[in-house]
């Protein structure tokens, strides 16, 4: 289960809780669509329990599209460095 957060303040961030899974994405990816495009959008991760490759290779991609991330846990941001690899 995942829950979402949105807060706004120098930009639009979006703190996610629990386990994303691929039908998340389509959901993230929805609400990323609604923001306006001179908006900062951040994802922050500090409460993610769980990912799978997916989700991984989604968060890379995100920070292709500028979108950042905070507060990653450690063994998320080596999996992404080991898929852009």
């Amino acid at each position: 289960m995942l829950k979402i957060q949105r807060s706004s303040n120098e930009g639009i961030v979006f703190t996610l809780i629990g386990r994303i899974e691929m039908e998340h994405v389509v959901e993230l990816q929805r609400l990323f669509s609604l923001e306006k495009t001179d908006h900062r959008i951040a994802l922050d991760l500090k409460d993610v329990t769980r990912v799978d490759r997916n989700v991984v290779k989604f968060l890379s991609h995100c920070e292709s599209d500028s979108i950042t991330r905070k507060n990653c846990p450690a063994y998320i941001r080596e999996w992404i460095d080991q898929e852009k690899r």
